[in-house]
């Protein structure tokens, strides 16, 4: 595989300290003040850093979106390319990365990095063990209870045999930080390192530990603007598991309750970002460390009558996105329209670490500075055979199907301004003054989901609005 020469000598590079959570909207910090979740850690990364606030998920074939989304972020490439399962009616989960494809950590290894690997692999384990020369405290899961974590030391061999699975009780945040500390803390290599921890909060079961179980109460949380108590119509899921986290219809005060303790769970979560940060002060690395902070998509908690990250709403495909560290301008907030895909190359771009032919994200670095070539002008993303969406930054389409598998869902669109409507409440789909919008974007999205070889791209894209 042909690449340029590498630029910038080994030794000169940054560390990266490279931070992914599981299920944390977009808005769900401090410093972005739409929340009352406290974030001091975070808002500090964004004040002196440059944080991304319109990243969105490329999206997923199954309901266990987590998988996919984390394909995509690791590969650079749409979900489509970036996957072996990428055939809706074998209901394959997408979580197997294909062997040709190079992935982010297996990148940088290749161009001089100590790539080293904490928690959360919820992909093959083939694409682990090509990534990383060491780890700890591997998860291979999902999910599970933040005190039973079953985990793997790393296994050089790259196989993982379930009898090498071992149970750990120490609040999995708190395990999967200590993991980093302890490499931070150890390391004494020449080379730079590329050190990727990923989290399993602020996922349920959400049972934070004192004292951040009771920092907020129900009673002061203020439900959003697009708190249903059912959503409208079938879209397609309305059953998965994550829906039937609460009640329906949606009571309010049980929907306070849950997002008490989400933002229990991401308290929690920064405070240990906050150690790993601190390890790397003590090591006198801090001011040489790029760290990237995002999650792998979103959550509704509530919003539009919904539980999960099983839809397209802002919501559950808007993800944090915050680069903190040499080459990255202070204070800034960016809006410029991302997806999750560009994570990788602004990595490798900050990294002056060349990319492999086949990815096709683009770095946001050149965007930092306020360069617009080259910005996008839509991004889009998918969920299942039930629902695309496409929005160019101010106007957003969302087309619903009807499953020939599962016999669910909904022939629809919904239009909506982000701009006058960003909690996404006025379906504008109906009104006669907004055709054209549903026109262009609809040739948008058609266009997108060709080029991103989406196997709905031969069905029609406009059905007549509901």
């Amino acid at each position: 595989m042909k690449e340029k020469t590498i630029k910038k000598h080994v030794a000169e590079r940054p560390h990266v300290v490279f931070l992914i959570a599981d299920d944390h909207r977009g808005e769900a910090i401090g410093a972005f003040g739409t929340e009352d979740v406290q974030t001091p850690v975070l808002d500090s990364l964004v004040s002196s850093g440059t944080a991304c606030r319109n990243t969105h998920i490329f999206g997923a074939l199954t309901g266990a979106v987590c998988a996919p989304s984390r394909a995509c972020v690791h590969t650079g490439i749409p979900l489509f390319r970036a996957t072996i399962g990428k055939d809706m009616t074998n209901r394959e989960h997408s979580s197997v990365i294909r062997s040709d494809v190079r992935l982010m950590p297996q990148t940088m290894r290749d161009a001089g990095y100590h790539s080293h690997a904490v928690g959360k692999w919820h992909n093959d384990k083939a694409s682990l063990a090509r990534s990383f020369e060491g780890g700890d405290k591997l998860h291979f899961h999902g999910m599970s209870d933040h005190t039973q974590v079953p985990v793997y030391d790393y296994d050089p061999t790259g196989l993982y045999p379930k009898e090498q699975e071992y149970m750990e009780h120490t609040f999995s945040t708190e395990l999967f930080t200590n993991a980093a500390v302890n490499f931070i803390e150890d390391y004494e290599e020449k080379q730079p390192f590329f050190l990727y921890v990923a989290y399993t909060a602020p996922h349920d079961p959400r049972t934070a530990p004192e004292p951040y179980a009771s920092m907020y109460e129900k009673s002061d949380i203020t439900l959003p603007p697009n708190f249903m108590r059912e959503h409208p119509f079938d879209t397609g899921d309305m059953v998965v598991r994550d829906e039937k986290l609460a009640g329906w219809p949606r009571d309010e005060d049980e929907i306070r309750q849950h997002m008490a303790d989400y933002y229990a769970m991401i308290s929690h979560l920064d405070t240990q970002i906050g150690r790993v940060i601190e390890a790397l002060k003590t090591k006198g690395i801090y001011d040489n460390t790029l760290i990237v902070y995002t999650a792998d998509h979103g959550l509704a908690v509530g919003q539009h009558g919904l539980m999960g990250k099983q839809n397209l709403y802002e919501h559950s495909v808007r993800i944090p996105l915050i680069f903190h560290g040499p080459g990255v301008p202070q204070g800034k907030q960016v809006h410029a329209l991302a997806s999750n895909i560009d994570i990788f190359p602004t990595v490798a771009g900050l990294c002056e670490v060349d990319l492999p032919v086949e990815t096709e994200g683009i770095s946001l670095h050149p965007i930092f500075s306020g360069d617009s070539v080259g910005e996008r002008g839509i991004v889009g993303s998918v969920y299942r055979d039930l629902q695309r969406m496409v929005t160019d930054g101010r106007w957003k389409l969302i087309r619903y199907y009807r499953s020939p598998i599962t016999f669910t869902g909904t022939e629809r669109i919904q239009l909506f301004d982000l701009q006058d409507d960003p909690w996404e409440t006025q379906d504008l789909s109906a009104e006669p003054q907004y055709a054209e919008h549903i026109e262009r974007l609809a040739s948008e999205l058609a266009a997108w989901m060709h080029a991103s070889s989406d196997i709905l791209q031969d069905k029609p894209v406009i059905p007549v609005p509901v």
